[in-house]
């Protein structure tokens, strides 16, 4: 075989690159996300609910498709669903009860979301989306008709987990051991069940509370900072009191000292606390509770990692100190300790749960307080995809190829053989040259 000179060499591999850069497109791009307003998965007859698709770089073409339970694959503004600009709006019947997703021209999805419209009197409001680990989540049992704040049983996974009163039922700082099947039951009947997912993700801020507890004496002070990681401009402290009112530390309420917030709490105070950039990004969320009575549990209001030694403190209002105090965990009695204090050498995952503590001498008894466990992962692993059934708070998208799998293997099959002539003549071409050159030296 004669040799090919080193021009033709340059040719070839130039003609690889160029067809691979064709076959694979040339471009990245990034999958789009499907919000649901309001934000659950499961609705009543004839309630709505608004579906659009958020797309990162061109939206055109992208549309919210879906898989109804009877196995009809349609687009929205056909037979269902009404299209107001970006939104879809469905009025809902049973019969829509499916998966809804978003989906563009050249066959890439967003994350996929389970909506059921149940027959019965009883539904369960749940995030449809992931939710982040730390933040606060609140599932309520929900009736049709007039009756409401009905005493619900909780059930996770087909076990109780709570009976409230309510008829809703708090997680104060979600972790992934909270991820699972939910639903609730009432005198009034059963609700459908629905996933909870719960993520992991690395958040870009950190809100750091000092002292760090989350139960506080009404007047004492508490001071909260957003730990950023980068640029921490346009970065605030944002609170949602009891009361429902979303509002920004240094307006009426909080003094901005610096990066910090200081607060002198007062009953009114009580809530969820966190920090938030200009353009929407969150930190953890920590919720404090600012009590009237006599007594507060001292626990960590931020995650304390596995292995770890926490102490809870039974603290007393005025003089008395170091009383004889019984500390609850999930409503039971798990210790009685003379000196108001329990020390937990390493904690582990089992310990997580809800704590509170009462002491003998009939001062009162404490709030409730999440004390929420983290694993400890020494090299961390990249997030495996999956489908999402239920919401995050918005999670970073992921690059995907931004061809479908008919479109890649049209390319392949277009494409290989022009790469295969287009090898043949150059390598023929070359053969020609290399004897042209040689004749003439000869």
């Amino acid at each position: 075989m004669r040799e090919l000179t080193p021009l033709c060499w340059q040719l070839l591999l130039l003609s690889t690159l160029v067809y691979c850069s064709l076959g694979q497109g040339g471009v990245l791009s990034y999958s789009a996300s499907l919000s649901v307003s309001p934000d659950r998965s499961q609705f009543f007859e004839y309630e709505s609910v608004s579906l659009s698709c958020e797309v990162q770089g061109n939206s055109a073409g992208w549309r919210v498709m879906r898989n109804t339970l009877r196995g009809n694959l349609s687009e929205c503004n056909t037979d269902w669903g009404k299209q107001q600009g970006s939104s879809c709006i469905v009025s809902l019947i049973p019969s829509d009860s499916g998966m809804y997703w978003c989906e563009s021209g050249s066959g890439e999805h967003s994350n996929a979301v389970n909506i059921t419209v149940p027959a019965g009197a009883v539904i369960l409001e749940s995030p449809v989306r992931p939710v982040t680990e730390g933040y606060s989540v609140t599932l309520r049992c929900r009736h049709q008709g007039t009756p409401s704040d009905l005493t619900a049983d909780f059930y996770k996974d087909g076990s109780l987990i709570r009976t409230e009163t309510t008829g809703e039922m708090t997680i104060p700082a979600v972790s992934k051991s909270d991820e699972g099947l939910y639903k609730c039951t009432s005198s009034e009947g059963e609700s459908p069940e629905s996933w909870m997912t719960v993520t992991d993700i690395s958040l870009p801020a950190s809100l750091s509370v000092s002292p760090d507890r989350s139960q506080f004496f009404e007047y004492e002070s508490v001071s909260l900072s957003c730990e950023v990681q980068g640029n921490s401009a346009g970065w605030r402290m944002l609170r949602n009191a009891e009361r429902g009112n979303v509002s920004e530390c240094n307006t009426d309420w909080g003094k901005q000292q610096g990066s910090s917030c200081i607060v002198s709490l007062i009953l009114s105070y009580s809530g969820v606390y966190w920090c938030e950039s200009g353009s929407g990004e969150h930190s953890n969320a920590v919720n404090i509770t600012v009590h009237a009575g006599a007594v507060i549990l001292e626990s960590p209001a931020l995650p304390v990692t596995e292995g770890d030694s926490v102490t809870l403190r039974c603290r007393h209002q005025g003089t008395l100190s170091n009383l004889t105090a019984d500390f609850y965990k999930d409503g039971s009695l798990i210790r009685t300790e003379t000196t108001g204090e329990m020390t937990i050498p390493a904690v582990s995952k089992s310990d997580e749960g809800l704590y509170k503590c009462t002491n003998s001498s009939s001062e009162g008894e404490s709030p409730e307080s999440w004390m929420t466990v983290t694993v400890s992962t020494p090299i961390p692993s990249p997030a495996a995809p999956v489908l999402s059934m239920s919401p995050p708070i918005p999670s970073p998208a992921v690059p995907v190829l931004s061809m479908s799998l008919p479109r890649l293997l049209c390319s392949l099959l277009v494409g290989s053989p022009y790469l295969l002539v287009t090898i043949i003549l150059l390598v023929k071409g070359c053969r020609s040259r290399a004897q042209g050159d040689r004749v003439e030296e000869e």
